[in-house]
């Protein structure tokens, strides 16, 4: 299998778990939500607007890319996150719609990747303005093993606040082979 096919995976694994982990934060009170809970961004609601600024700023980095111009405008023209606390939606519902939203973008981009596209250096400065030349490939497994790694954290936060997200494992989406 290709590494495409693998980035799509990735992609409607991430939408799939949004999915459901916004499911669970909708059953909680606001003040839950808010409610510090000792984590690096303190609460849920700081958590999953932190996926969000992260998944802006390496979006727009993406759109540098000469095959992803028309793909990724619409991300490309956001405001930039000024740093990756901020909180860009203080109500989950205006964040799930906006997630949503950039999920679709997130699958829509995978698919018009082509294998080609993945060789590229992509060169970009992180938020500290620390310039990188890094291949476009292993940018796109980050960016989808950074999500993976704070859903984590949110999936214990919600947890910890009685509500269980359910099944998390990239292996619910993997399609039966037939025996060889």
């Amino acid at each position: 299998m290709s590494l495409k096919y693998h980035l799509e995976l990735l992609a409607t694994y991430n939408q799939w778990m949004n999915s459901k982990v916004y499911e669970a934060a909708n059953r909680l009170s606001e003040q839950e939500l808010a409610r510090d809970r000792g984590a690096f961004f303190g609460s849920i609601l700081g958590t999953l607007n932190h996926l969000v600024v992260a998944d802006t700023i390496w979006l727009k980095r993406f759109a540098t890319h000469p095959s992803c111009l028309a793909s990724l405008r619409e991300v490309a023209d956001l405001p930039s996150p000024t740093s990756l606390d901020q909180i860009l939606f203080k109500d989950l519902a205006s964040l799930a719609e906006h997630r949503g939203w950039l999920d679709q973008k997130i699958i829509n981009w995978i698919a018009e990747l082509s294998d080609g596209d993945l060789d590229f250096v992509l060169s970009y400065s992180n938020i500290k303005g620390v310039a990188a030349n890094k291949r476009y490939s292993s940018l796109v497994l980050h960016f989808f093993n950074h999500q993976t790694h704070h859903r984590g954290q949110i999936s214990t936060l919600l947890s910890q606040a009685g509500e269980d997200v359910g099944v998390t494992d990239l292996l619910a989406l993997l399609p039966e082979e037939p025996k060889k």
